[in-house]
């Protein structure tokens, strides 16, 4: 990569808009799932109910509802809810999109049985990242499961956002949660045919 992807925004900052972030086609909208979420998909690691948090332009959402399963996505962007809903219709396929914050999922009143984060933990840092965790928990049955892909550390550079170490991830569940896998994986974008490198975290509610 000889120049970084233009990420609109640096290190762990956030814009004081989501819909911000989908003025314009951001890098890792794709316009298909994620290939490590896609091959998830394919071993039939999605199961039950399932909650896509931070859904984006709703990949994941509808990755889940082709498979036959009850999909929700939840965002803050209503311009990338507005989208997902029309991808949704063009595939004429069923699922839920609703603009509510993934920091407060227990007000959804709803259990799941999946979890699916792409890009979404690594926005957030101190209080807010426990926020979100207890949030997800709030959100999964016990036995339930929580699959996350997020940036980093690996990959070089000082664009983007925050680089999760495997520290970050196992501080942030190590209480009521299970490890199950931690394993390098690649982000697709659109700016890069290498991609960027990330985690693939796959954890189980106690």
């Amino acid at each position: 990569m000889t120049q970084p992807p233009p990420y609109p925004y640096p290190g762990s900052l956030r814009p004081s808009r989501p819909e911000d972030l989908y003025a314009s086609s951001p890098p890792w909208d794709i316009g298909r799932p994620q290939p490590a979420f896609a091959a998830l998909a394919e071993a039939g690691v999605l199961t039950g109910r399932v909650l896509d948090a931070g859904c984006g332009t709703g990949e994941h959402t509808l990755l889940a509802a082709g498979l036959g399963l009850d999909a929700t996505g939840v965002d803050l962007a209503r311009n990338a809810l507005d989208r997902a809903e029309q991808k949704a219709r063009e595939r004429e396929l069923a699922a839920r999109f609703l603009h509510h914050d993934a920091r407060r999922l227990a007000e959804l009143g709803d259990v799941f049985d999946t979890v699916l984060d792409c890009g979404l933990f690594h926005i957030f840092a101190d209080a807010d990242r426990v926020a979100y965790v207890d949030s997800v928990r709030s959100a999964l049955r016990p036995g339930g499961r929580y699959l996350m892909l997020g940036f980093s550390d690996q990959q070089p550079g000082g664009w983007g956002p925050h680089r999760l170490t495997r520290a970050d991830i196992t501080t942030a569940f190590s209480e009521g949660w299970r490890l199950d896998s931690l394993e390098p994986a690649t982000i697709a974008i659109t700016t890069d045919p290498d991609g960027v490198r990330a985690w693939l975290a796959a954890l189980t509610r106690r």
